[in-house]
């Protein structure tokens, strides 16, 4: 396996569960008008929600359920939006076989092609 892609819709039910589990109440991501003041055309979503949709390519889109997330690098290179759709991909850029350990790079795409986020992670294979 060297790429898995996965489609993901930043819905209203998506946001409002993170909100609730985060706590995060933060203007930019709760206010319209704060955000426009700002500079931005609406309500900036959670980057977070990003590293949750990493783990769920990692837990459910990968051939194997045997793995563990040791550690995740992220940028965040444009602000998401409520209702964007994100194209993911995931490959494998390196494994480690005397560790057990793979080392993956990850990349999400908006509905406009843009790269929004991008990054590492390693995994361990248990």
């Amino acid at each position: 396996m060297s790429l898995v892609t996965h489609q993901f819709v930043v819905t209203q039910e998506v946001y409002k569960a993170f909100q609730i589990c985060s706590g995060d109440m933060n203007p930019l991501h709760t206010d319209l008008e704060f955000a426009k003041s700002k500079g931005f055309p609406e309500c900036v979503m959670y980057g977070n929600i990003i590293n949750a949709f990493v783990s769920t390519l990692i837990g459910m889109c990968l051939p194997s359920p045997d793995v563990i997330i040791h550690s995740q690098d992220i940028q965040y290179k444009k602000p998401v939006f409520m209702n964007d759709v994100l194209d993911a991909e995931i490959r494998v850029e390196e494994v480690f076989e005397s560790v057990n350990t793979v080392e993956l790079k990850f990349t999400f795409r908006n509905q406009y092609s843009q790269v929004v986020s991008k990054g590492h992670v390693q995994i361990g294979v248990i």
